[in-house]
């Protein structure tokens, strides 16, 4: 998901032929979601220089993975349901995970999810939740607990929702006591006419960086990735994260290697130092979202081990739903996603 502090050791896909016998590694991933201080540390430890893109959306990542038939790129992190996508158009790399040495030592309950039952094209990049952020300066606490509290007359013009299609009907849809992955016509409409009668409270749309605008005063209240509303919490202590009572909605971000990579030996070299548990512990603590290694637990302090903002109770994690694959029902989402913000 989604979610740029990050700067590209360079942003451009091409290079000279002077440094042709030098080694590159082209990544392709969301924007705020790779602390520079790994991508440099990867080089100085490998000689391998890395070019870093971003991306806003996994429909931007998807059409360009498609245009460039599975080339330019050595690693791309998409999410979820857009790895069962990705291998079903065959743009995708099948793993060695001989070539892991960590892969043992992943967290096994995020693992074999459906969308890659055997995390054969896969592994988890970054876990975390869409829920309910506010800035308790301006909004009582009080009035923030549950999906439906956003539809309340007192938010009008206050709110941000993620510029997101799946989180933002994911949550009428669980309103509505429905799946986050329908595929049923029906209940997508009427998660439809339920977002119609939020728009009046609703100021933007946000997925590049929802927390922003919640700093900046412009809107009180609305969407927000836990990772985002920490590092909110970071700048301002009155920014707070909700898990809504209707329940939350959950998303994985995954480190895949596109089938014509050029690079592969360096993408693997990536993974592999990106799951040490040290790494690891770092994209927690500059990003706020948990890590396939738990290892990275040993190296945290303990206000971020204990947070429940990034590590989610049991209890929040089972009433949660976990976004997967919707199939050709894609396209009934995409249209009244249109309709919604025209």
């Amino acid at each position: 998901m989604k979610k740029t502090f990050v700067i590209a050791a360079t942003s451009s896909l091409l290079f000279s032929a002077s440094v042709h016998a030098e080694q590159f590694l082209n990544i392709y991933n969301w924007s705020e979601y790779l602390p520079q201080q790994l991508i440099e540390q990867f080089t100085k430890e490998t000689n391998i220089k890395v070019n870093y893109s971003t991306f806003e959306s996994n429909e931007t990542m998807y059409a360009k993975l498609k245009l460039l038939n599975a080339k330019g790129y050595d690693l791309v992190v998409p999410s979820t349901y857009y790895v069962s996508l990705l291998a079903q158009e065959n743009l995708l790399h099948e793993l060695d995970k001989s070539k892991i040495a960590a892969f043992t030592n992943l967290d096994a309950s995020i693992l074999n999810q459906p969308f890659d039952a055997e995390n054969r094209y896969s592994l988890p990049y970054m876990w975390g939740s869409t829920g309910l952020g506010y800035n308790a300066d301006m909004v009582d606490g009080k009035d923030v607990k549950r999906w439906a509290d956003l539809w309340k007359d007192e938010f009008a013009g206050q709110l941000i929702l993620t510029d997101d299609v799946r989180d933002v009907f994911g949550m009428a849809l669980i309103m509505n006591g429905h799946s986050v992955n329908s595929r049923d016509e029906n209940e997508i409409r009427q998660a439809y006419d339920k977002l119609k009668a939020l728009k009046p409270n609703v100021t933007l749309f946000n997925s590049d960086a929802p927390h922003t605008p919640l700093i900046m005063g412009e809107v009180n209240v609305g969407m927000q990735w836990n990772g985002t509303a920490y590092r909110a919490t970071v700048e301002n202590p009155s920014i707070h994260y909700v898990y809504p009572e209707e329940g939350t909605i959950f998303w994985m971000d995954n480190i895949v290697i596109p089938k014509h990579a050029e690079n592969k030996d360096a993408a693997y070299a990536f993974i592999n130092f990106l799951m040490k548990p040290e790494n690891q512990a770092v994209l927690v603590k500059e990003i706020g979202y948990a890590v396939p290694n738990l290892g990275a637990l040993n190296h945290l302090p303990d206000e971020l081990r204990n947070s429940d903002v990034i590590f989610p109770p049991k209890e929040v994690k089972d009433k949660g739903q976990f976004l997967s694959d919707i199939g050709d029902a894609v396209s009934i989402y995409n249209q009244y996603w249109l309709e919604l913000k025209r």
